[in-house]
């Protein structure tokens, strides 16, 4: 959400990629860059907001913690502080809510605390708070929000103001509510009639989740690509803005509306370990398991004058950069880093200023500490979902993990989109696809019958050994005798695998 602290002048677009059954990805670009993305993909599980109805599996007093079942065969975590004046026992039947989703080895953690955000109001079941955001700094206002939210809450339920609520007037909030309680009724009706562990609310897709929480009076335009979603999106532009609506457009291109655009390079540059500044200065960003490390380097940038402001105003860009990528890459948790040294306080103290400046400006909650004696810069931020490297890339399986790959249904989507160009392009009967071998396993086991469905057309996919991870090009296109007489040729050869065939009538 916005805070006091955006510019308002800030040139920015919502693009949204919704074309692939299989994934949606929506990217907020400021100023021409991308500034973050969103990926969400069909078979993604337990994300943070997902309602369920759960049954305790465990209760570990040691840890003050319980193991609960939600389904999709991984147990979620709560801490018993979560829920004060509730007796949790074994096999108990109770509603909670994803706070953070799961990750790598570690399962998603639920609060039996409930709060459904609407476009102004977050409501809460059973509490009897009437809150308004921090980051609404005008004192006058927050009287005024916090007035109508006491008038508005009810015996039973909360409200929590967002940001987007400044300026809004009492109607829209009340229909804010009215809305909101009708969900809850919903889903406490649900909860009443299905059985233990299952899904009783889930939230916003990511576009949906974007258009509520970011759509506000600096985003100029909003750019979708299928019918579906341009009717949805103006109908939430007409619904919500009387004043500074931000244009919606139907792309109808040939080309992914990411690679029009050029956000495509700039998802491959966010999984880079080396970051380029404009200066020649770089940065080195390296993930580990308990925080992440982030090395500032002058590179080939050697200043017009002398050494301090040369390395105070590397450090400065460094920061800018740092920011954006922290909410590029959704880095969470401990960050630490080492920019170049600084021998006097009041350059340190500007950098520190700098940084804070910048980071009040995240909808993540960020804090930055001190310059340790080290020289070190430590940060915090909330980590609200999964980084982007952990979404699309995975340990590296020919080297035990110690590098990355990317994973199979991110080189998998990405062939997608490259056959879809492909097939628009002409009406053969059928393609044969070379990729590497266990790419093209992982697509015919995944996805070819929907492919085929949705593109048209036979699809031939022969497994390459000699091909890296995440090559692949059409071997051949046509009539679908020809193609299949080429793919049986390559049978023969004793080290292709030809993983489809087009069963015969």
């Amino acid at each position: 959400m916005p805070s006091e602290h955006e510019d308002k002048n800030l040139n920015r677009k919502i693009i949204a990629d919704t074309r692939e059954n299989e994934e949606t990805r929506v990217a907020i670009l400021e100023e021409g860059k991308l500034a973050e993305i969103f990926i969400e993909r069909m078979w993604d599980r337990q994300r943070a907001g997902e309602i369920y109805k759960a049954r305790v599996d465990s209760v570990l007093p040691g840890i003050s913690a319980a193991f609960v079942t939600i389904g999709d065969g991984r147990n979620a975590f709560l801490y018993l502080n979560d829920a004060q004046g509730m007796d949790i026992v074994p096999e108990q039947e109770l509603v909670v809510q994803v706070t953070k989703t799961a990750r790598k080895n570690k399962g998603a953690r639920v609060t039996p605390r409930i709060s459904l955000p609407g476009r102004y109001l977050v409501f809460v079941p059973g509490g009897g708070e009437a809150g308004v955001s921090r980051r609404i700094s005008d004192e006058e206002e927050r009287k005024r929000l916090r007035h109508l939210a006491k008038e508005l809450k009810g015996d039973d339920f909360g409200l929590i103001v967002r940001t987007a609520a400044e300026g809004v007037d009492e109607e829209s909030l009340a229909a804010d509510v009215q809305s909101l309680l009708a969900l809850w009724h919903e889903i406490e009706h649900n909860a009443k009639l299905q059985p233990a562990p299952c899904l009783l609310y889930r939230d916003l897709g990511p576009l949906g989740r974007v258009l509520r929480d970011e759509v506000h009076g600096s985003v100029d335009e909003i750019i979708v690509d299928s019918e579906e979603e341009f009717r949805r999106v103006q109908d939430f532009v007409s619904t919500f803005y009387e004043a500074d609506r931000p244009s919606v457009s139907l792309y109808q291109g040939v080309a992914p509306v990411f690679e029009y655009y050029g956000v495509e390079p700039e998802i491959e540059r966010a999984l880079d370990r080396k970051v380029w500044l404009k200066s020649g200065a770089y940065l080195v960003i390296e993930p580990t398991e308990a925080l992440t490390v982030i090395d500032v380097n002058t590179g080939k940038f050697v200043g017009d004058l002398d050494m301090r402001h040369t390395t105070l105003a590397t450090n400065l860009e460094a920061a800018d950069e740092i920011a954006r990528q922290l909410r590029l890459r959704s880095i969470g948790g401990i960050i630490v880093v080492d920019f170049i040294d600084m021998e006097f306080e009041e350059d340190r103290n500007a950098l520190i200023a700098r940084l804070e400046e910048l980071l009040a400006r995240d909808r993540a909650r960020a804090k930055v500490f001190s310059i340790t004696q080290l020289g070190l810069v430590e940060i915090t931020r909330k980590r609200g979902r999964p980084d982007l490297r952990s979404v699309l890339t995975r340990g590296c399986p020919f080297c035990g993990d110690n590098g990355w790959v990317l994973r199979e249904d991110t080189v998998a989507l990405d062939i997608k989109r490259f056959l879809r160009k492909v097939a628009h392009a002409n009406r053969s009967e059928a393609l044969l696809l070379q990729t590497n071998a266990a790419i093209a396993q992982y697509i015919a086991d995944t996805y070819l019958p929907l492919w085929q469905e949705e593109l048209e057309r036979k699809i031939f996919i022969a497994g390459m050994p000699e091909f890296a991870w995440n090559k692949y090009r059409v071997e051949l296109q046509g009539a679908l005798d020809a193609v299949e007489r080429r793919a049986k040729q390559m049978e023969r050869r004793e080290s292709v695998t030809v993983v489809h065939r087009v069963p015969e009538a």
